[in-house]
């Protein structure tokens, strides 16, 4: 009994480590990374130190970006403690801790996909102590943030424009769907997107850096819940890049398991819709050959919400439902707050 119980563990360590290889050879190139991602925040909700946030840049570059600011300084503490902060080196007379070094010089922009507070408390919580620079996002994101957070109601108003005294830590920047323009401060460009998430707009971000992509989806659900088209435009300008094995990787969220009725989505995806809108993208990167034409893609599953249910965890279900219905073999990675990803 005992020898049964050690094979059937060691044939579930393989299994997994199969399912987290990719299923098998990838038909993207083994060539160095590109780019760099720290997850600051990884979950869609309950964990307030804990909530959407991603560090970006060149590989080899300091100088980063945060799609979303969910969660800022709890993030950058676990980073620091995981050593992911590999570029980085703080002055020995530095009076500042490295987590604060990182955010007030290292932090280059905050680009805002919507302005749910899952996405911006950070952002709102650590400003008095944050460093000048841009918040970039498309109109609705930033009159949002300006009007119902930096107002002196909520909040002191760090912006540059809105009600009273305006401290001017953050400069607005409006970014027009489909307009490509350079992220001030570093290397890179975005190109933005609109998302439909339920009855709200939010966006997806296309970043460029000597001629490699990421793609960042904010919140959204799939066009044929929220009776729209946005995701489908993305897929339709990003299918070249994957075609060329430009786009490096894809953050895109699955909000909760396959069980959540499609009424109870409030514009998010479910592992069954995430793999039906790669689907949508596979098919117009190779109509012929679909099923490889995503194979060993980096797909990080992002905005998982914890649930108080005692139950397997979520992101263990989330995970284990993707791999289930992963037909088109992309490479899905479960963020850990923190841990330093490339790509």
């Amino acid at each position: 009994m005992k020898r049964q119980n050690m094979l059937s563990q060691m044939c579930w360590v393989v299994f997994v480590l199969f399912l987290m290889a990719g299923w098998g050879q990838t038909t993207y190139s083994e060539e160095s990374a590109k780019f760099v991602s720290i997850p600051l925040g990884v979950t869609g909700g309950l964990r307030e130190d804990n909530i959407s946030s991603y560090l970006l840049a060149p590989k080899g570059s300091t100088d980063f970006i945060a799609l979303d600011a969910g969660t800022l300084f709890a993030g950058l503490r676990q980073a620091r403690i995981l050593e992911s902060f590999e570029e980085i080196e703080l002055p020995p007379d530095s009076e500042l801790m490295l987590e604060g070094v990182m955010m007030q010089q290292y932090i280059k922009a905050y680009l805002i996909s919507h302005a749910h507070i899952d996405h911006v408390a950070g952002l709102v919580l650590n400003s008095p102590d944050d460093g000048k620079k841009d918040i970039l996002g498309i109109a609705s994101t930033i009159d949002n943030i300006r009007d119902h957070l930096f107002n002196w109601k909520v909040w002191p108003n760090f912006g540059d424009e809105g009600e009273g005294f305006q401290l001017k830590k953050y400069h607005y920047v409006r970014l027009t769907p489909g307009e490509t323009v350079p992220i001030n401060g570093t290397s890179m460009k975005v190109t933005p997107f609109l998302l439909s998430h339920s009855n709200y707009t939010s966006s997806a971000f296309l970043i460029e850096a000597d001629g490699a992509y990421m793609l960042y989806f904010g919140d959204t659900g799939p066009d044929e819940v929220e009776k729209s088209d946005y995701m489908q435009q993305v897929w339709t300008y990003v299918a070249p890049l994957v075609r060329h094995q430009q786009l490096k990787g894809i953050f895109l969220e699955v909000s909760y398991p396959d069980e959540r009725a499609d009424n109870q989505l409030f514009g998010h995806l479910t592992p069954k819709w995430m793999l039906k809108e790669l689907s949508v993208l596979a098919n117009l990167v190779d109509s012929q050959h679909p099923e490889t034409a995503l194979r060993g893609l980096k797909v990080v599953v992002t905005h998982i919400k914890p649930s108080f249910v005692r139950d397997l965890p979520v992101d263990e279900k989330v995970l284990k439902q993707l791999y289930e219905l992963n037909t088109l073999n992309v490479h899905f990675i479960i963020p850990e707050q923190g841990e330093r990803l490339e790509f």
